[in-house]
């Protein structure tokens, strides 16, 4: 485990594993490096690959008060550490870091995306203009797994029945360690809707993958990324869903990177 300070000041920890070009890898809600490790350990064998914790998760810093533009700066950052200028993957919200890294100018050669959880208006519910003051509210009362579940509901709007499978599994507890990050995701998304022009403004060759089997408006808005993007193309990978799986996604990024 390395560390570098950011902007700031804030400690960030990663790991550098690999060697060839680089690629910085950013995680998505309930995610630390950990989640993104088996990517990490497959890209190695090809790149030197910079898996680093976002503030205020795993061993990273958690300076206050958190601002959106100190995650974009986070990024940029661990690109300065990688040479500066570097591939990128973001998984999930991570993806809407970096757009806007890249929508920046950030040196990002190539952006590959996975889901980024945004919402087209009118292809399913808006998420309420409640949830970050009640989600806030939930986390500084101590009430992390009910924080965990309104944001599984609301946010992403998972079945019921896919949450219970997961308040039942083994990784629960780990989710409650990780609740705490939720309200920075919650800033990050602001809103939920679909920053179009700042997508325009991405002129890295951009990759946009979905799960075939996601719901039909996470797909479409992968398409309308990938779309709207300066130099976008889109993969949907079948038999897929939200839950990034390393071992479909890492050959579909390989060959696109490797390009």
């Amino acid at each position: 485990m390395s560390t570098t300070r950011s902007v700031d000041g804030t400690e960030l920890a990663y790991e550098k594993t690999g060697s060839g070009p680089a690629v910085v890898l950013t995680g998505g809600a309930l995610n630390d490096q950990a989640a993104l490790a088996p990517l990490a350990d497959l890209l190695s064998n090809r790149f030197t690959v910079y898996n680093y914790d976002r503030r205020g998760r795993g061993a990273s810093g958690n300076s206050q008060p958190y601002e959106v533009d100190r995650e974009v700066e986070d990024l940029a950052h661990m690109i300065d550490v990688a040479g500066g200028s570097a591939y990128v993957f973001a998984n999930c919200s991570g993806g809407a870091i970096a757009i806007e890294a890249a929508a920046r100018g950030v040196p990002i050669t190539k952006l590959a995306l996975y889901e980024p959880p945004y919402i087209i208006e009118g292809q399913r519910r808006a998420v309420s203009a409640e949830y970050p003051e009640r989600l806030g509210r939930l986390l500084d009362e101590g009430r992390r797994g009910e924080a965990i579940l309104y944001f599984m509901s609301e946010a992403v709007e998972m079945p019921p029945e896919v949450i219970s499978k997961i308040t039942n599994s083994p990784v629960w507890d780990w989710l409650e360690s990780m609740a705490p990050s939720l309200r920075y995701d919650a800033a990050v998304m602001g809103d939920y809707r679909l920053p179009l022009d700042r997508v325009a403004q991405v002129k890295s060759p951009t990759l946009v993958m979905d799960g075939a089997e996601s719901p039909q408006w996470a797909r479409n808005t992968v398409a309308a990324i990938a779309e709207a993007a300066s130099d976008g193309q889109r993969r949907s990978l079948e038999g897929q869903n939200h839950n990034l799986n390393a071992d479909v996604v890492f050959p579909v990024v390989e060959k696109f990177l490797a390009e």
